[in-house]
């Protein structure tokens, strides 16, 4: 296909996809039940982290973990004491328990009171185009609290080749603004043109279908070989195929 029909045919796919409607079989339904900024991201924060497997299970197991937070996510993450901590012993989301749950409340207490919050936390503060040093800096910055070393699998490292697909995932919800009503645009301090497809089994064999990824491997070296395919047809907004590239792998099984 060429540029110009590949470029319409996902631009289409990106109208059908990205709207409310999109919300209602999604885990980005999570952090919408929130207002208040610092509910938004942590919502949508924790949501991504636990984004692997049965999309059901997904949001059943999210709506859960807000529950435990008294359904006010940056109260609790800024002002709760040990003995909450003990009442999370019930979670658990595939290799995700309640010992990595304690430790991210923990984590994200320390962000906040520390580091200016999530937005502040994964800025770009070089001269990079992607967010792979940013999410290499953020792990370290997550993981200073006290932890378990089987906690520090659940956050990706790019600079370790991984597609870090659950944070990219989660800075697209948090950093796209197109007003459509899916993604929340929250932060202001990033820029939609740095962001890199969620990459993952889906999305991954649709783009390699339509010949925008060769790599057979989805890890960060495709999610580069993606971004610079995707910022050829957007280069201010790339990630809005990520829309197109999902829709077409779990919906019309292209």
């Amino acid at each position: 296909m060429k540029k110009e029909a590949l470029k319409e045919f996902l631009d289409e796919k990106v109208v059908l996809y990205n709207n409310p409607k999109f919300i209602e079989s999604d885990p980005i339904q999570i952090p919408h039940q929130f207002s208040l900024k610092e509910d938004i991201e942590i919502a949508a924060f924790l949501t991504s982290i636990i984004s692997w497997g049965n999309r059901t299970m997904i949001i059943r197991n999210a709506s859960k973990m807000m529950n435990l937070l008294d359904d006010s996510p940056y109260d609790f993450i800024l002002n709760h004491q040990e003995k909450d901590l003990e009442n999370l012993q019930s979670f658990v989301h595939r290799t995700f328990n309640h010992i990595d749950l304690q430790c991210f409340i923990k984590s994200l207490q320390h962000i906040y009171k520390n580091y200016g919050g999530l937005e502040e936390s994964l800025l770009i503060k070089d001269k990079s185009k992607t967010y792979q040093t940013s999410i290499n800096n953020f792990k370290k910055v997550f993981f200073e609290v006290e932890h378990q070393q089987r906690t520090q699998k659940h956050i990706s490292d790019p600079l370790k080749n991984s597609a870090a697909k659950r944070i990219n995932m989660f800075l697209r919800w948090m950093v796209r603004n197109d007003k459509k009503g899916v993604d929340f645009g929250l932060w202001t301090k990033h820029s939609p043109a740095n962001l890199s497809c969620p990459l993952d089994v889906h999305s991954g064999n649709v783009a390699r279908k339509l010949k925008l990824l060769l790599r057979k491997q989805n890890d960060w070296k495709a999610v580069a070989e993606l971004d610079n395919s995707l910022r050829q047809l957007d280069k201010n907004d790339p990630v809005k195929y990520d829309f197109a590239l999902f829709g077409l792998g779990v919906f019309e099984k292209f």
